[in-house]
């Protein structure tokens, strides 16, 4: 791992791969072992963003996938020493488990699901919002692999008082005053049968940016309880009172659809849960020049917390009129769904496109933001101007 004197002095050697730097689009790109170049958003902690030509495949590749941390001391942990501790005042016992273990003992399941940072668009909030500065790129689609938590949670018995199910990973801060990124989750989301602890991504071994050995994965959920590098598990008769439940990842309570954390809500504020729907296009930039008369094709992704895509309308006359877009095949209820739009390049000049998600629950994407200081939940409808020439 990064020793704190590296940290301290701001030594990244350990971290970026040699001649791996670039700029594009006025943004720095970097790579970290095991990374192709990132748009890197923050050194300490790590944070680095998926490029928009990254994201254009169904299910988002392991070297380039985002790197979300918030603690800056992340170890390189061994897989074959690696321990999963599990208990808590609910627990009937305590467990402790290897990797083998879980992969031994437990019905593996594979599932796709977008991995969604809450913050995800907040460099695009306006007025600016403090955090980190994220555009498109921190999510992405992959196949993750693992056991059912609520099976390991079984296996240590949930007793009948069972409030919140508590995670703590590897990763530590520097200082002793910053405190420890510990999430937890309501009882029922723990032991719902898509939650995960995950040790492959996309049919491989997770990297350790991402996690290895085991991470967390709660699909329809923003990537801030997809707890990484998992150490410990506890089955709690009471709620969470950590930093990052109490005080961080919050917004105004009803502020936002989406289910409700009931033990975590005040009258004031209540944490971030699930993904909104929303919508990207992939297949150009913002500001791209097209050569008039030659065919053309939109295309990008829409996704939600998991009820499904009904459909993705598009504009091009600034929202007074939407025509549907063709819908690609459905690749799993968390996933991302694709969509694709036949480009008219038959005139010259300037086009604005507008594309906007709604989900089989009824929900749409907005054409306005809700604020919130925090800047999370960006899912206004994306506006993309390009130029026919």
């Amino acid at each position: 791992m990064l020793t704190r004197r590296e940290l301290l002095a701001g030594s990244l050697s350990a971290w970026l791969l040699p001649a791996q730097r670039a700029r594009s689009a006025g943004e720095e790109l970097l790579a970290m072992p095991g990374k192709r170049p990132l748009i890197k958003r923050s050194f300490r902690p790590p944070n680095y963003e998926t490029p928009l030509a990254d994201l254009r495949g169904p299910y988002t590749s392991n070297d380039a996938f985002f790197v979300r941390y918030h603690l800056a001391n992340i170890p390189i942990v061994d897989a074959r020493s690696w321990r999963l501790r599990v208990g808590g005042a609910s627990a009937s016992r305590a467990l402790e488990l290897s990797l083998a273990d879980l992969q031994r003992h437990y019905e593996h399941v594979t599932l796709a699901a977008v991995n969604q940072c809450a913050g995800n668009r907040r460099g695009l909030f306006t007025p600016r919002v403090p955090g980190v500065q994220w555009t498109n790129g921190a999510m992405g689609n992959a196949l993750w692999t693992g056991v059912r938590l609520r099976d390991v949670l079984r296996t240590a018995g949930v007793g009948g008082d069972a409030l919140e199910v508590v995670f703590d990973g590897a990763d530590t801060p520097l200082l002793p005053a910053t405190p420890d990124f510990i999430k937890s989750l309501p009882i029922d989301r723990a032991l719902d049968e898509n939650t995960l602890i995950a040790f492959e991504m996309n049919g491989r071994p997770l990297p350790r940016w991402n996690g290895a050995p085991a991470r967390l994965v709660v699909p329809g959920w923003v990537g801030t309880y997809w707890v990484k590098q998992l150490t410990d598990i506890r089955i709690e008769p009471r709620a969470c009172d950590g930093f990052w439940m109490k005080t961080a990842y919050r917004v105004p309570t009803g502020a936002f659809p989406g289910v409700r954390f009931a033990s975590q809500e005040t009258p004031e504020t209540t944490p971030v849960t699930e993904i909104l729907v929303n919508s990207l296009i992939t297949s150009h930039e913002n500001g791209a020049r097209l050569p008039r008369d030659r065919r053309s094709e939109l295309s990008g992704w829409a996704w939600d917390s998991g009820s499904g895509i009904a459909s993705v309308d598009v504009s091009t006359d600034a929202g007074q009129s939407w025509r549907p877009a063709t819908l690609e095949r459905e690749l799993g209820a968390f996933a991302w769904r694709g969509f694709r739009w036949p480009l008219d390049t038959s005139k010259a000049g300037p086009v604005s496109i507008l594309a906007r998600a709604v989900s089989r629950s009824g929900a749409r994407q907005p054409e306005r933001l809700t604020p919130n200081p925090s800047g999370y939940h960006h899912n206004q409808i994306q506006s993309l101007a390009l130029e026919i020439a």
